[in-house]
């Protein structure tokens, strides 16, 4: 009898044993049921990119849905940029190349390989305007002469120069803008300040590859000449409304203008380009 008391004894607290062995499996794998799961990625930040108003650059950031941080000329896109309130700016490679980098008025900023269009420069006058058959006059005498390729070189855009054809000038029968610019014997311009196109020197004169080139129309038309910074997105009613006789200032030929205005043949390459710090 004593032994089998023994015996039922030693198997109770065998069970025991197991079932406070089994108590403390369960407790060890509680801690990892309730642990914290793995924090949200932050959502990613949407680029701001600085364009001019009216731009090439602004229409190829909206056409790729970009957030845009529309300002009044390329020249403030890069100060945009620069001063972090945009985190990139579209505009011209010309300019691009002229402003930004080592020696140049941002060697902070750089140019990044992404170019976001192929593009053209014209001139741009009144829808039906001769004015823009007597620049294209202009424009092949310069070229065949040299002087073209020599203000080309004089700002760094020679590499982009386009081969500009002989072209007779042909004056329109009635209207004739070439005749009303003698007559009030002055040629106006609108631009804005961009570099190397268009841009003022330490004494505040006008210069650049536009301005040169725009000064030698004024001389052939015998006529002065006058630079008036413009909105460049209200460039087409500026010409219409004859504030403007021309614009002159590194203009992308796009279908708009072209539809809009009367313009020169195409003169030099360009295309849309990023910056960033």
């Amino acid at each position: 009898m004593m032994k089998n008391m023994k015996k039922m004894f030693a198997l109770l607290l065998t069970l025991a044993m197991v079932l406070a062995l089994a108590a403390c499996g369960e407790k060890a794998e509680a801690p990892a049921a309730s642990k914290d799961p793995a924090p949200a990625e932050e959502p990613a930040k949407t680029v701001v990119y600085a364009v001019e108003a009216g731009s090439a650059g602004e229409a190829v950031a909206q056409e790729n849905g970009y957030e845009i941080n529309s300002v009044a000329a390329q020249a403030d896109a890069l100060m945009e940029v620069q001063a972090g309130t945009s985190d990139a700016a579209i505009i011209d490679s010309l300019m691009a190349g002229a402003m930004v980098g080592e020696g140049t008025s941002y060697p902070n900023l750089k140019v990044t390989d992404q170019k976001l269009t192929e593009e053209l420069y014209g001139v741009g006058c009144r829808k039906g305007s001769d004015l823009a058959s007597y620049i294209n006059m202009v424009f092949g005498e310069a070229y065949t002469d040299g002087s073209l390729e020599e203000i080309a070189t004089t700002y760094g855009v020679q590499e982009a120069l386009l081969e500009q054809p002989a072209s007779e000038f042909t004056a329109s029968e009635a209207d004739s803008d070439v005749a009303y610019i003698q007559d009030k014997g002055t040629l106006i311009v609108g631009i804005t300040d961009f570099a190397p196109m268009d841009y003022q020197d330490a004494s505040g004169e006008w210069i650049g590859f536009d301005a040169d080139m725009a000064k030698k129309v004024a001389d052939s038309l015998g006529v002065e000449i006058e630079f008036i910074v413009i909105d460049w997105d209200s460039k087409i009613m500026e010409l219409d409304s004859k504030n403007i006789d021309v614009v002159w200032n590194g203009m992308t030929l796009t279908d708009a203008v072209l539809e809009a205005m009367e313009c020169s043949n195409a003169y030099c390459n360009n295309a849309q380009v990023v910056v960033t710090k």
